[in-house]
């Protein structure tokens, strides 16, 4: 038996945006949910005390945005059981109410919202509005009415908040050439009568110091996820000029890199405890955390990983869990303990037998993560390298039914977190810096030989993978090293220079830190260029890319194919229409595993007659 391409698309994605809501009944949890079989949506779902599930959201609504091109938090539970949310479709905000149709609140025309916030207090809903590259905060009336721009600071900004006494609003903001991982300020500012704010101070953060996540402990100071010591801790930050105070002083991760506006790493519960989720990438656990006494104590059972979303309400905590043989799921705790219950419906998952038992290791001062072929002869067994997008993200182990499609089928897989991973410290994200296409595909390289060493696999059936930074680590492992037989590419960046004058604002300068600023380091993006020196492919190459992409644009991986074509290389190159950066749509994710599954075949000389053939063009 095998695990079926159905099967994955069915389990593929997750739950985001968790939240919940004290009612006379109980707690309520809210989330938004991936629906590949509705088109790739995203549906906000209600989960009553009574644990009856319904959708907040009809057919056809998408609760999404493209703020920053990655989006970020789109919607809100109202009190009384409505919502307010940002539909993909014209990314305008909305609320329902009840069984109503949505009720557009903002007008038409360019702008995107997302990180959105309920001020206590105000019958409003704040959010980060984007009108062509420019951002700012604002306010949009629950009952509509014109938007009120409330702050205009930084280039890029999130997590508006309002203060306990309505006095002051706090946000974190940053400029180019930072990512919100490197540098950000976490602002407060008076809020005036007029709901507009005055001139800001920066009161935790700077140019090397990310600030990740900021709530108001009172209205003197800040509980704030930041870094100061190199790993992103919860801070107190008193207003009054006087030193925050690390209340988690530990080499552990209370934080990651905040690619989406609205990402949660703590939550304040009303007895002033926070629940908090810190760890690793091997490992990320969900915690009950005292600031008085600075005691930290694990909740989160027999979970794994925890998702970068978390919500208290009347002492329970909802977050978004998962291991390695159960998917991720929303789960609804007690802050004092007890055993997390599930409230996300269960997904159909395959027989536990077919699942890979995967094994953190570290393989010269690489984190990497194995999952074994399973039903394979005894020996040296193909290996595939999977290859994280970001460059600054990481995988985490859990179940991951796409990693299982290839075990099932006795090739093994090792995911590598390598140099530049979040997860592990600053100084690992550092390992990164102007050294991508270098150390990253070094990384991938030694994990993958190691595993020869050892005797799991076999040298001469080693391929690497991954999706957009991953996709161009994979080309150019490809074309920089002569240890994998083949890639494949999933909306990958070919060419740095030339992607970072075609992308979008929020990424258009990171690569600066990455390789290096232009044109003073032109000569490394030459040299690093998989486009440039295709000619140097040690195998095939398999590319796959969404035709709507605005991050990764699809001439990538035509000017590349083009190159491998004219340097008679081996390549094939399929296209989706409808498709973004990464996959939604189930007949896309379907397709997509197929190929890459008959790309393997040819490449490793194994059998794959269950999937529809795959012509590697330049293959005679």
């Amino acid at each position: 038996m095998s695990i079926r391409p159905i099967d994955v698309a069915r389990t593929d994605g997750g739950p985001q945006w968790v939240e919940a809501v004290a009612t006379p009944a109980g707690v309520e949890v809210w989330w938004d949910e991936p629906r590949p079989h509705e088109g790739g949506r995203r549906c906000v779902v209600r989960r009553l005390p009574d644990g009856t599930r319904t959708d907040a959201l009809p057919p056809g609504w998408n609760a999404r945005n493209r703020v920053v091109e990655y989006g970020g938090r789109s919607w809100r539970p109202l009190p009384g059981g409505g919502l307010v949310f940002t539909n993909w479709a014209d990314q305008r905000l909305y609320r329902r109410d009840g069984g109503a149709e949505p009720v557009p609140l903002t007008p038409e025309g360019p702008a995107r919202y997302a990180d959105l916030y309920l001020p206590p207090g105000r019958d409003e809903v704040w959010a980060v509005r984007e009108v062509d590259d420019v951002r700012d905060l604002v306010a949009v009336p629950l009952a509509g009415g014109e938007v009120r721009v409330v702050a205009t600071a930084q280039h890029f900004l999130m997590n508006p908040r309002l203060s306990p006494d309505g006095r002051h609003v706090c946000w974190i903001g940053w400029d180019h050439p930072n990512m919100p991982w490197d540098g950000t300020e976490l602002c407060v500012a008076p809020l005036g009568e007029d709901g507009t704010a005055g001139p800001h101070r920066v009161v935790a953060g700077g140019p090397s110091e990310s600030v990740a996540q900021a709530e108001w402990r009172d209205g003197a100071s800040l509980y704030a996820v930041t870094d100061p010591t190199g790993w992103w801790n919860i801070h107190l930050v008193p207003l009054d000029g006087s030193p925050s105070v690390n209340l988690t002083p530990m080499e552990s991760e209370f934080g990651a890199a905040t690619w989406k506006p609205g990402m949660s790493f703590f939550a304040v519960a009303a007895d002033g405890r926070l629940a908090a989720l810190y760890g690793t990438a091997d490992r990320r656990r969900l915690g009950v955390l005292d600031p008085g006494s600075g005691e930290l104590r694990e909740i989160g059972g027999e979970a794994t990983y925890w998702v970068s979303t978390v919500s208290v309400a009347d002492g329970r905590v909802a977050g978004v869990a998962a291991t390695p043989y159960t998917p991720m799921e929303v789960v609804l705790l007690d802050l004092d303990g007890g055993a997390p219950e599930v409230v996300s419906a269960p997904k159909p998952l395959p027989d536990r037998a077919l699942l890979p038992a995967p094994e953190a290791v570290t393989v010269e001062g690489v984190h990497a993560h194995l999952y074994p072929p399973s039903g394979a002869p005894a020996g040296p067994a193909p290996y595939v390298i999977f290859v994280h997008g970001g460059p600054t993200g990481h995988m985490p182990i859990v179940l991951d039914l796409e990693i299982a499609y290839f075990t099932s089928r006795g090739i093994g897989v090792a995911v590598v977190n390598y140099g530049g991973s979040t997860g592990y410290g600053r100084a690992y994200r550092e390992r990164l810096r102007h050294q991508w296409g270098v150390v990253d595909v070094q990384d991938c390289a030694r994990v993958a030989r190691g595993l020869v060493e050892l005797g799991r696999a076999d040298a001469a059936r080693l391929a690497i993978r991954g999706g957009s930074a991953g996709g161009w680590t994979t080309v150019a492992a490809l074309v920089h090293s002569d240890v994998f037989a083949g890639g494949v590419a999933q909306y990958a960046i070919t060419d740095p220079e030339s992607w970072a004058a075609e992308t979008h604002d929020f990424e258009s300068r990171y690569l600066d830190g990455l390789v290096g600023p232009l044109p003073e380091t032109r000569e490394r993006y030459t040299e690093r260029s998989p486009l440039l020196n295709a000619a140097r492919a040690s195998g095939p190459c398999l590319m796959l890319h969404g035709l709507e992409d605005a991050i990764v644009d699809v001439s990538q991986a035509e000017r590349f194919t083009a190159e491998l074509d004219r340097h008679g290389k081996e390549w094939a190159l399929l296209t989706f229409p409808g498709e973004q950066h990464g996959w939604r749509r189930e007949e896309t994710i379907v397709a997509a595993l197929e190929a890459e599954l008959a790309f393997y075949g040819l490449i490793f000389g194994m059998e794959t007659p269950e999937v529809p053939p795959l012509t590697l063009k330049g293959r005679v």
